[in-house]
């Protein structure tokens, strides 16, 4: 009886630790917006009528990313349904090769709080192409692929976009000498993992301005 007491009390617990783990386990994928992530969205001046893309139209894509700290979290990045499962196997390349990603939070872009550090690993805003540092405009009157849902800036701060030598992240100024590598700058294995979907970088840019963060369908 003893024994099978101890049988017993060994199967029990095996499902409640298998259930709990079911429970707290990373959850990736793809997902419509909810309403509340609209509502986010929308708050945040992110999305407004008149924007290139209905928000029925863009994605939630859920991964896996290590962090600075060489922890594993979950990001969420929206982006344009018909770019959302290819851009789901560049993450998880990015992943396996254990490239590090600073931020990839919905709330640091969205949230009631955005992180304003400008580092968010982020896709989809529905802005206007930013000018280049070498222009003393800040528009160029043309929407960016972002507003399309289909860019990635990829570590902002250690990916910044210049112009001229330039740049108008100030926390970002050691990482213009792209000859000295440090962890989160953009790699060639990085490039690999999104030319292998047909995505372009802005750092292979003809000219002075270079956005090294930016990945897109187009390269632009």
């Amino acid at each position: 009886m003893k024994s099978l007491a101890t049988l017993l009390m060994t199967a029990v617990l095996s499902v409640t630790a298998a259930t709990t783990h079911r429970s707290v386990a990373p959850h990736t994928g793809i997902s419509r917006l909810t309403q509340a992530q609209k509502q986010a969205i929308i708050g945040a001046g992110e999305w407004h009528r008149g924007c290139p893309v209905w928000l029925s139209e863009v994605r939630v894509l859920t991964y896996r990313y290590r962090g600075f700290d060489r922890k594993t979290h979950l990001g969420q990045i929206v982006v344009n349904s018909k770019v959302a499962h290819p851009l789901a196997e560049v993450f998880g390349k990015l992943y396996r090769m254990r490239f590090p990603i600073r931020d990839g939070a919905f709330a640091s872009t969205y949230g009631p709080h955005p992180d304003r550090s400008g580092d968010v690993t982020a896709s989809f805003e529905c802005r206007d192409a930013a000018a280049s540092p070498c222009s003393s405009s800040s528009t160029t009157h043309h929407w960016s692929m972002h507003a399309y849902g289909e860019a990635v800036d990829l570590n902002p701060r250690e990916n910044p976009y210049v112009g001229c030598g330039m740049t108008r992240d100030k926390t970002a100024l050691s990482y213009l000498n792209r000859s000295w590598h440090r962890r989160g700058m953009v790699t060639p294995a990085v490039r690999s993992a999104f030319a292998s979907i047909g995505w372009g970088w802005g750092g292979s840019w003809a000219g002075s301005t270079k956005d090294y963060m930016h990945f897109s369908v187009n390269g632009h």
